[in-house]
């Protein structure tokens, strides 16, 4: 055997110390060349401890480096459920952002449980993200909204910056949503395509996305004197299976006087279109259904969702810009939202 063992012996990795003793340089000086600092550092020497680093195949401590600094080059991103495409969307929009700053993204999914949401933020100060932004639906009331406002106060004392994404009270930062206009523009849009007779599948009270878009509903079809009737409302979960289940609820009630559905995602309504077709229906002709998002989903079921678009990836872009104060005129303003109609409500004869 040799002295330096065999060519299958695991080495230890290589430390800072290593680089900068074969660059021939101070350990600062190799420090401040690899982790980005402020203060500028002879050409040669930064190049020499580059090429010293691919020799020794060194990788930095990113965890030493986020204790030194009190923060890290992490964005922590939290949504309520990785699975669905509203916040896959959002998520895309963050991480090109991300890319175009220099960090790296880490997700977690709450499941829309606030108190897991408070226990993923706990964990992730311990980790300094840079940044963390929240982006599952708010719940009015919630017991744990106290405790999760004094995590986030304790994390921007130490440096952290935090933004949301939807509604939230003051003082954080935060990308609204329209999301009510939205839902009055599109009910305003189905009664002026022919329809009077409306239902809506909603998540359960107190989600504040789901209530603002239902209220917005509402009040856009009181807008044209018609009323939703609240036997019509049907709170399954905000998911493509709480969907199903709410138009299943709807047809086992019977669809005599009822033309179309309000699903208040897409996600859902999806859910209900094949529970209407799993009834023998054929959606967008025997009852329309008409959802909220625009996830590129919508655009590929048949008959085509209708919709309310929201220009999600835009949103996890400027939800990250505002936590880091690069912002673009308008990033504080609401986030604009577009009804869309395609199949699914087809104009129906005056």
């Amino acid at each position: 055997m040799s002295a330096g063992g065999t060519s299958g012996e695991r080495r230890a990795p290589a430390t800072l110390h290593d680089v900068a003793r074969e660059a021939g340089v101070s350990l600062a000086t190799a420090s401040r060349s690899l982790n980005g600092s402020t203060r500028k550092v002879n050409e040669e020497y930064r190049q020499r401890v580059l090429a010293a680093a691919a020799k020794l195949d060194y990788s930095p401590n990113l965890s030493a480096q986020a204790v030194a600094r009190g923060t890290s080059t992490t964005v922590a991103l939290l949504v309520a459920d990785i699975a669905d495409p509203y916040f896959a969307q959002i998520a895309a929009g963050v991480v090109r952002e991300a890319d175009h700053e220099g960090l790296i993204v880490t997700m977690a999914a709450t499941e829309r449980d606030s108190e897991r949401e408070l226990e993923l933020v706990r964990s992730l100060r311990g980790q300094r993200p840079r940044v963390m932004i929240l982006a599952a639906s708010r719940r009015a009331g919630d017991a744990a909204s106290a405790l999760l406002a004094e995590e986030l106060r304790a994390f921007e004392a130490n440096g952290g910056r935090v933004a949301f994404i939807g509604a939230v009270e003051a003082p954080y930062r935060s990308v609204p949503l329209d999301n009510a206009a939205g839902a009055e523009s599109l009910a305003r849009a189905l009664v002026e395509a022919g329809y009077r007779g409306f239902a809506a599948l909603t998540g359960a009270e107190g989600l504040r996305t789901a209530e603002d878009r239902l209220g917005g509903f509402i009040a856009g079809l009181a807008a044209s004197g018609i009323a939703l009737d609240p036997a019509r409302i049907v709170r399954p979960a905000f998911t493509r299976d709480g969907g199903y289940d709410g138009m299943r609820t709807l047809i086992e009630q019977g669809l005599d006087d009822l033309e179309v559905v309000f699903a208040a995602n897409d996600v859902m309504a999806v859910g209900a279109m094949s529970a209407v077709r799993d009834a023998g229906l054929v959606p967008g002709r025997d009852i329309a259904i008409a959802g909220f998002d625009d996830i590129p989903t919508a655009r590929d079921v048949t008959p085509p969702l209708s919709t309310v678009r929201l220009p999600l990836e835009e949103i996890g872009r400027r939800a990250l810009r505002l936590a880091l104060g690069t912002l673009d005129e308008g990033d504080e303003l609401p986030v604009r939202a577009e009804v869309v109609l395609r199949g699914s409500t087809p104009t129906r004869a005056s």
